[in-house]
């Protein structure tokens, strides 16, 4: 077991980082696997671009603290764990990319719930804040499927669950390095899987690209906290992710059809009725709360996404709903290059 570990808001912002260099290093072949929900080879770089803004926000300098209101530093001066992870989340959900980074915005958003007013991870909380985690990213989908980086994110939420109960609960150092043990072992153990889940990636002999990139971003936690290097040999024999191996994504036909992201302010029965028509319009839609704010006229914030065959219907319907911003309309086809731009 390991002689020091930190698991404080600065382990945090470490993970973070780490992730976003391990996904910078990975996107390539994460890209080249990505062949599910559709073939257009850019898991990677979006997951990267995502993970970057939520790196990025906790470099500026931290929100200021109003009289009255709960100390963001915590007891003694040390920084809120669940604060500080929710500004992360929160920045990347304003700024995520495709399926894969607005799922990891979703799973970072709440996984800061439970974390709040704590000033440091412990078994208790990281199994909380995985479970809180899988739960959102599951609901934000109107149409979930296994077999994706959503089974990755519930395996390593039940098995840190797991060791928190065979602990009893225990807050020391030594059962949190057991818990994160336990998530990125399952994590693993459901990224195999993902081959035979869905008959697209079983019949390209891949896992699933989002689900590996899960993995990366729990090894980086494992690796921010416990103070050790990332289990790189954990990807060898991946199928389809050997650095020899083809970009399978290029030799799938191409998807037609578009990708509409925005975000905008709604009611909640305005936001159920956009899913709902977007859902009898296209697919892979996605729907959730920026920040759990409401205001003065009864309105959340809510990132949007969604395929479509066409962007101008889904742009309209959104339009007539409430004011978008950050809209953007990518072609499925033309996977985009590190910087967002198409090509």
């Amino acid at each position: 077991m390991q002689t020091k570990i930190a698991a404080n808001a600065q382990a945090m912002k470490r993970w973070l980082g780490k992730a976003e260099t391990a996904l910078g290093n990975h996107s390539d072949r994460l890209n080249a696997i990505n062949i599910f929900p559709v073939a257009d080879g850019d898991t990677g770089t979006n997951l990267y671009l995502t993970v970057r803004a939520a790196a990025q926000a906790l470099n500026g300098p931290a929100a200021p603290h109003h009289p009255g209101t709960a100390n963001p530093a915590g007891s003694h001066g040390q920084q809120d764990v669940g604060a500080l992870l929710a500004r992360a989340g929160e920045a990347a959900m304003e700024q995520a990319r495709g399926n894969s980074g607005t799922l990891f915005s979703v799973f970072l958003c709440a996984a800061a719930e439970p974390l709040a007013g704590h000033t440091r991870l412990s078994s208790p909380l990281l199994a909380a804040a995985l479970n809180r985690a899988q739960i959102r990213a599951w609901s934000a989908l109107s149409d979930p499927v296994p077999g994706t980086m959503l089974s990755v994110m519930e395996a390593a939420a039940r098995a840190a669950a797991g060791v928190d109960a065979d602990q009893n609960g225990d807050d020391s150092n030594h059962a949190l390095g057991l818990a994160l043990d336990a998530a990125v072992e399952a994590a693993l153990e459901a990224v195999v899987r993902t081959e035979d889940q869905l008959a697209a990636l079983h019949e390209a002999h891949v896992v699933d690209a989002g689900g590996v990139g899960m993995l990366l971003i729990l090894d980086c936690l494992r690796s921010a906290v416990l103070g050790e290097e990332l289990q790189s040999e954990m990807l060898d024999g991946l199928h389809g992710y050997d650095v020899q191996d083809p970009h399978i994504h290029a030799d799938l036909p191409d998807d037609d059809g578009v990708e509409v992201m925005c975000t905008i302010s709604l009611s909640p029965l305005d936001a159920a009725t956009l899913r709902q028509r977007l859902d009898e319009m296209g697919d892979s839609v996605i729907m959730s709360q920026v920040g759990g704010t409401m205001d003065a006229g009864g309105k959340y914030r809510w990132r949007v996404h969604v395929h479509v065959s066409a962007p101008e219907p889904a742009v309209a319907l959104i339009g007539s709903l409430g004011e978008p911003t950050d809209i953007s309309v990518s072609q499925l086809a033309l996977p985009r290059d590190p910087n967002g731009h198409e090509r």
